[in-house]
């Protein structure tokens, strides 16, 4: 369904608390992404409540422990993190935390948004209007044909086209726009080539375009990463563009994925017998936008292609990592019988169904402070689990 313009407010890239990150910095970012119970939600708290992620690793086995940890949290090895760190810049790859100016603006405005991704080729597309063409693997002539027109004139008109790097419409669309500028986000690692055949066409992207993934270097994708990548694609992006989709398949995801995140979804119209359009058929009758030519993408993000002149708002960035906070120690935190007390109304207030932290609020009478610390704690200690949108619930017992 189209939206107004001032509907797109919220695509507008807001304040964020960013830091240019020293190599140290950077290694303790990594390190506090891979360690036990850290998920990005988690990530990011940590990180605000000690304003530096060494100083939120000098604290998360204290904090675990408060939280009802019954063995000591693992933490990630300088040394594993050192190495990652190592293979990606030997693959030509630079991670970029979302605690970083450069992270994708719209990716980080995302519920949970990827703690790290690793970025390899023209930077500077990251912070341009994009607009993401997605569609079947086993696609048809026609719809290589109109993949590529679309590509082609979407990219002329100053939009940059994202896409899977899978076969079919995914490299039709890379193909297209090459030159003016694509984004190959991929499901596993940054020097991993999948399918095999995309070899040329990535090392090309990774030159010319720009290659992102969430996953570390070196891994294999897995079935589940998949749908992870496709939630970056909608992240990227301002809209999504749907050419051909069966009923059941991961283009499908894409646009579930971009609705939820309120971008607009566009879907080519197809041949009712034809099972390759039976996805976009019906994502028509469901409320997407039909297009049939490429302006009509375009008259459509008008509202917010300027967004990407907008630069992140910074205030006294270096802050968050010259030193700690005053109150950014564990033992400034709340612990001993109040922070007992707190963590016990928090769990009497939580259960397998997801609730808002509001409502936890509301429900335990404790200061939003204290919600917020009972639940860091009880996140670390692998009692509770995030559910996006600001949901928490009781772990394993749903």
């Amino acid at each position: 369904m189209q939206r107004r313009p001032e509907q797109y407010d919220f695509l507008k890239p807001a304040p964020l608390p960013t830091a240019e990150l020293s190599d140290a910095e950077r290694l303790a970012c990594l390190r506090l992404i891979r360690s036990e119970n850290v998920g990005p939600v988690t990530f990011r708290e940590l990180i605000n409540h000690f304003g530096g992620a060494q100083h939120a690793l000098d604290a998360i086995p204290e904090l675990s422990r408060r939280g009802g940890a019954g063995r000591p949290i693992h933490l990630c090895p300088k040394a594993d993190a050192e190495r990652e760190l190592e293979t990606a810049t030997r693959a030509g790859a630079v991670p970029l935390f979302t605690v970083e100016p450069d992270y994708p603006l719209l990716l980080a405005r995302i519920d949970a948004p990827p703690p790290v991704v690793y970025v390899k080729g023209r930077r500077d597309l990251l912070r341009r209007a994009a607009v993401a063409i997605v569609g079947s693997r086993q696609c048809s002539a026609a719809g290589i044909q109109l993949t590529r027109r679309f590509a082609n004139e979407l990219a002329e008109s100053g939009l940059v086209i994202v896409s899977g790097l899978a076969r079919g419409i995914d490299r039709a669309a890379h193909d297209a726009s090459l030159s003016r500028g694509t984004i190959a986000v991929l499901a596993g690692g940054i020097d991993w080539v999948y399918p095999p055949e995309h070899a040329a066409l990535q090392e090309a992207i990774g030159r010319e375009g720009c290659l992102v993934t969430e996953r570390p270097p070196g891994l294999q994708p897995r079935d589940r990463d998949f749908p992870r990548r496709n939630r970056i694609i909608a992240g990227l992006v301002h809209g999504v563009v749907i050419v051909e989709a069966a009923m059941r398949s991961g283009t499908l995801v894409t646009a579930r994925y971009a609705n939820d995140l309120g971008r607009e979804v566009f879907a080519l119209p197809g041949h009712p017998l034809d099972p390759r359009a039976e996805g976009t058929n019906r994502l028509i009758k469901q409320g997407a936008t039909l297009v049939t030519e490429p302006s009509e993408v375009v008259a459509v993000l008008r509202p917010m292609l300027g967004f990407e002149d907008l630069k992140p708002q910074r205030e006294n960035p270096a802050a968050m990592f010259a030193k700690p906070p005053a109150t950014a120690t564990v033992s400034a935190i709340p612990g001993g019988r109040d922070g007992a007390e707190a963590i016990k109304a928090v769990l009497s207030a939580l259960g397998p169904a997801p609730v808002d932290v509001d409502a936890v609020t509301r429900a335990t009478g404790l200061d939003v402070q204290s919600v917020q610390i009972a639940l860091l704690e009880l996140d670390l200690a692998g009692r509770i689990e995030r559910q996006g949108q600001g949901l928490v619930a009781l772990k394993g017992e749903r």
